[in-house]
């Protein structure tokens, strides 16, 4: 029951952003969206599974603004994943840990290894603390958007000028062309898709013994 009640708060944390698409009021609804339902369902682009990724039907429960909502959420749920599945291989496999205390009389040295673990060990007001921490970075998010860029719901491109530094903290998109951005977006929802799948097998694998048969 912990453990179930731990993966819900850990899936909580990469989907603060769950703000009804229903934010479109009639007043956002006649304003034109740039990208359409059919450019959203082809990106990306040349699928293994093909052309396009929607194996649950969710194209159809809504038009233009609600498939914007939906990739803008992919995009999140990617990079989240993504960073928490590289964080699980380095405590649990790798064995780093950060210097100092994760709370007094608790150092991070001391924490076992694995997300699972870790998060028990964790202290209930720093699991409050992550979550209060994500949930200022979506409202900032959703209040300070429409002030940097397009909005995602209006024709901006989901996933792109959030919180700012976030999005390309290295700075690696400067001088290059649409296109090989465009192709970038593409390999970052591939691998976010990737990220989403491994991260929830390393959760069912530390909580339920043969749950995944073949393990590294």
């Amino acid at each position: 029951m912990k453990s179930s009640i731990t993966f819900l708060a850990l899936a909580t944390v990469s989907s603060v952003s769950a703000f009804a698409p229903t934010q479109s009021s009639g007043k956002s609804s006649s304003t034109k969206v740039s990208l359409t339902k059919e450019e959203i369902l082809s990106s990306p682009n040349n699928l293994e599974l093909g052309e396009i990724f929607d194996p649950l039907g969710l194209s159809e429960l809504g038009g233009d603004e609600t498939l914007s909502w939906f990739r803008h959420s992919e995009v999140k749920h990617g990079r989240v994943a993504m960073a928490a599945f590289v964080g699980w291989c380095a405590t649990a496999g790798a064995g780093l840990r950060f210097p100092g205390e994760l709370a007094h009389g608790l150092k991070f040295a001391d924490v076992p290894g694995g997300g699972v673990e870790a998060w028990d060990a964790t202290p209930g007001w720093g699991k409050a603390q992550l979550l209060l921490f994500a949930g200022l970075i979506e409202f900032h998010d959703e209040i300070f958007y429409s002030r940097r860029a397009t909005h995602y719901l209006k024709g901006g491109i989901p996933g792109k000028n959030m919180v700012p530094g976030l999005y390309d903290p290295f700075n690696l998109s400067a001088g290059k062309t649409e296109e090989t951005l465009a192709r970038g977006r593409d390999v970052e929802i591939k691998n976010g898709r990737l990220a989403m799948i491994g991260i929830a097998g390393l959760y069912f694998a530390s909580v339920i013994p043969g749950s995944v048969p073949f393990q590294p």
